[in-house]
């Protein structure tokens, strides 16, 4: 084979370019035989080509070896078929039907499992909150409190991104070089009274209730389930607190901290 050839055929191997083809070649692969014979001992003496490029080589060489055409069925194996009798032909069927009522029982099984599951879930589903009893006033006005909620910012005191020791809480602005005090343009907004939420709904909680501590299951009697929720005591230990719910649900009586 002409040199040409030969490197040729070395490039269209994976991982060899030209410059390593000529580095085989001037060592002595003169042909694809002579490299497919070599050790990964004798292609690491050449120039530019370490263990693992050899071994890369020999394993794509391997990998040729062993693509081979599908074998065809041999003629022992179709003579059997051939002289296999009619009963035993017939017999192989009712394994296939049998097959089939097991996957029927098996299938009719997880239909049955499913629908126990949906009517549990139907049973466990969510059940809507109680909310409160008022007049179209106080629920207009709730709302007007949602909507200014909306629009009030998060008050921060003075020059609190200036400094790491500062905390992100409010305090009032004060002294005279104060900017922020003074309500100068480009300041971050005050705590004002043009924040306030209407007087009619103050201090009710943002379901509606107007919130009451519970300590103890006489607390609940004089609640009234209507305007007014429990909200339990965070010292009430848990067997206290399990009698309260059960009393609340007996009198209708919502939780807000369940």
């Amino acid at each position: 084979m002409a040199k040409k050839d030969v490197i040729d055929a070395f490039t269209k191997i994976k991982g060899v370019g030209k410059a390593k083809a000529e580095a085989l070649y001037k060592k002595g692969f003169d042909s694809l035989d002579k490299l497919k014979e070599a050790d990964v001992k004798d292609l690491t003496k050449v120039d530019g080509i370490t263990e693992i490029i050899a071994k890369n080589i020999k394993n794509q060489f391997k990998e040729k070896k062993q693509v081979t055409k599908p074998k065809e069925p041999k003629k022992e194996k179709v003579e059997k078929i051939k002289t296999e009798k009619p009963a035993e032909i017939k017999q192989k069927p009712k394994k296939k039907a049998e097959k089939k009522v097991k996957d029927e029982k098996i299938s009719e099984d997880i239909k049955k499992d499913e629908e126990e599951i949906e009517t549990e879930e139907q049973e466990e589903k969510y059940k809507v909150k109680k909310k409160p009893e008022h007049d179209k006033k106080i629920k207009k006005r709730l709302g007007l409190r949602k909507q200014i909620k909306k629009r009030t910012p998060n008050f921060l005191r003075e020059e609190w991104f200036r400094y790491k020791k500062l905390s992100k809480n409010w305090r009032k602005p004060d002294g005279i070089s104060s900017k922020m005090r003074i309500n100068l343009k480009y300041r971050p907004s005050k705590v004002s009274v043009g924040f306030r939420g209407p007087k009619e709904v103050r201090g009710l909680h943002s379901s509606g209730f107007e919130e009451i501590m519970v300590y103890n299951v006489n607390d609940l009697k004089g609640i009234n389930p209507k305007k007014q929720a429990a909200r339990i005591g965070s010292s009430v230990g848990t067997k206290k607190r399990m009698d309260i719910e059960k009393k609340a649900n007996e009198l209708e009586v919502r939780i807000l901290n369940l």
